[in-house]
């Protein structure tokens, strides 16, 4: 296919089936505007000094004490023994430091990912924010109809829509781009929680980075997100480098501004990097097949069965969201994010799938009141 061609179906792809669900959300206009958004979590002291050489380590030892928010059962003690079993040497099971590799999902994994991926709002608020530079928008069914959250008219004027949100997403530099994803973040709020988008960091999954980090394991980002809007914030809230933060690629271009070098944003992606791209990823970024992958969805079921499907020991791991009262609900029938065929796979290969509702004591952070672990 042409060039243009690709870049348009892969933006298609990325924003189709969630642009509708968008403007169903009326709290996602105008999202961005309120100030005072909680600081995201600081990263530990060891953020920037993950283990990278071969050196014997002292491992934490992984007990149900080092998982708090984790209730007691099957999918908290696979996960603990198996890091117990590649961290306790002279185990058959033992893996040294180097092979140590854990890959995460982003969205729906590590922080939510609902009504709609919050980078999309992002993205849509960047439109709202530029209109008042391009009055020519106005004349575009598809520009009142995101303006209004006009769910038929978007699905009358979708191509429009996509080319809307491509414009006002680029031009600009890496740096301007940077400075907007951190003046959002700064001032947005979800519109059920009415609290900061890094508020909504799970904190069992913190829990979990944080026993990996502690044993030695090299922990990796591969998500279907762009690693450029991720890496903003991304190794402040999980304290991963952002040279370990792997995801779709927009499109740039090298250019001179005002006399100096500059990376240029446009339209369009250069790789989508969900499904069966995200094994491609993984070798290309990393150059060896982990051992632990934890994904949501459907587009992580390439990425688990990479990674178990290798020599030595192993884990899959999904996360599924059944729990509406405290987060969202959704799988087999999600227009989103869909949890179907993995979930069936994992059934078959023996993942592990935790139950937000039954295995999490606790899901964000800023809970006062857990769920009984019993």
């Amino acid at each position: 296919m042409t060039t243009i061609f690709r870049h348009r179906f892969i933006l298609r792809r990325i924003l189709s089936v969630t642009l509708a669900a968008a403007c169903g959300v009326t709290a996602v206009g105008g999202c961005a505007n309120s100030p005072g958004a909680a600081t995201p979590p600081e990263a530990t002291a060891t953020t920037r000094a993950e283990v990278h050489s071969v050196a014997p380590l002292t491992p934490v030892d992984p007990v149900a004490a080092s998982l708090p928010s984790w209730r007691d059962g099957a999918s908290r003690d696979t996960i603990l023994k198996f890091v117990s079993d590649v961290t306790r040497v002279g185990a058959p099971t033992f893996l040294p430091v180097e092979s140590r590799v854990a890959v995460f999902d982003n969205d729906g994994t590590l922080w939510s990912e609902q009504p709609i991926p919050f980078q999309l709002i992002f993205m849509i608020d960047q439109v709202k924010a530029a209109a008042p530079d391009h009055p020519e928008w106005k004349k575009r069914p598809a520009f009142k109809a995101l303006m209004t959250n006009d769910v038929a008219a978007l699905a009358a004027n979708k191509k429009d829509a996509f080319a809307l949100i491509a414009e006002a997403n680029s031009g600009m530099s890496t740096e301007v781009y940077d400075a907007s994803i951190r003046d959002w973040l700064a001032r947005a709020k979800h519109p059920r929680f009415g609290r900061a988008y890094t508020d909504l960091i799970y904190q069992p999954q913190r829990e979990l980075l944080a026993l990996l980090r502690a044993n030695g394991f090299q922990i990796w980002i591969v998500s279907g997100g762009t690693a450029e809007f991720m890496r903003v914030w991304a190794s402040d809230a999980y304290g991963i480098p952002s040279e370990r933060i792997v995801g779709s690629q927009e499109k740039l271009q090298y250019q001179a501004r005002d006399g100096k070098p500059a990376l240029i944003r446009k339209p369009g992606f250069d790789v989508f990097d969900d499904g069966p791209v995200k094994p491609v990823s993984i070798f290309r970024a990393i150059g060896r097949r982990p051992v632990l992958a934890i994904g949501n969805s459907d587009g992580d079921r390439e990425m688990i069965e990479y990674t178990t499907g290798g020599d030595g020991p192993s884990l899959g791991v999904l996360i599924h969201h059944d729990d509406s009262v405290r987060e969202f609900a959704y799988d087999r029938a999600s227009h989103t994010a869909k949890l179907d065929k993995a979930w069936d796979q994992a059934t078959r290969a023996g993942w592990v799938v935790v139950s937000m509702k039954t295995d999490w004591t606790t899901i964000f952070p800023f809970e006062t009141t857990p769920a009984p672990n019993k």
